[in-house]
């Protein structure tokens, strides 16, 4: 009989306090986005099946949980880059796959431009930054292979993003009414829309300053 006692008990604990973090950040995303982001931290706890005690241990307080859970947001952003890449689609295609994605998961985006306090660390300014340089090389592609005509930045996919993926208060069918939306945004941006964008347009560094601002406002 092969002796994994010791191994075994320090792995699993490990493996016990991960799958703990990851149900907490789920229900805090699932609770916040229904009662707001001041909804209590012990309702939170139970709707992930923890005690209060288990969340405290892993996130010190509400910022440190919000801050989790933008880090969280950002890989779940570039999951969806990451299966763009993996196909052979046009540039256009590609910009509406994001989109779509992102609505899939937007009841998890707790991000931002959500309305969560925004993180300015070295890791967060760069995870945005990467997540703008591959949207933009999608925008590139599309001028390349001309199905994308309007002079857009990767700042005007992911604003565009931020609104579709927050519902409208008292929306009658929020999947139809993005959706609908996100078509039209795909439209306008196409080859042959026929529409010219007002300018200037915002930039990620504009968004990085707002950030930046509201942060040593201590807001």
């Amino acid at each position: 009989m092969t002796d994994q006692g010791p191994e075994r008990a320090h792995r699993r604990p490990r493996r016990d306090a991960e799958l703990n973090r990851e149900r907490i950040l789920a229900a805090a995303a699932s609770v916040m986005l229904r009662d707001g982001r001041h909804a209590p931290l012990a309702t939170i706890a139970a709707e992930a099946g923890v005690g209060v005690g288990t969340l405290y241990r892993s996130y010190a307080d509400r910022e440190a949980l919000l801050h989790a859970l933008e880090y969280r947001a950002y890989g779940l952003l570039n999951r969806i880059l990451d299966e763009i890449e993996g196909r052979d689609m046009s540039g256009l295609d590609a910009i509406g796959w994001f989109l779509s994605g992102t609505l899939t998961v937007g009841d998890q985006l707790i991000l931002p431009l959500h309305g969560a306090p925004p993180l300015v660390t070295p890791e967060a300014v760069q995870a945005r930054r990467e997540i703008n340089r591959r949207v933009d090389l999608f925008i590139e592609r599309g001028h390349a292979d001309h199905t994308i005509r309007a002079e857009i930045n990767a700042t005007d996919v992911v604003v565009f993003s931020a609104l579709t993926t927050q519902p409208l208060l008292h929306g009658a069918d929020w999947e139809l009414i993005a959706v609908r939306q996100l078509t039209l945004f795909l439209n306008g941006i196409a080859a042959d829309g026929p529409l010219d964008l007002p300018g200037p347009a915002q930039t990620r560094q504009d968004i990085e300053t707002a950030f930046s601002r509201r942060a040593s406002a201590g807001q």
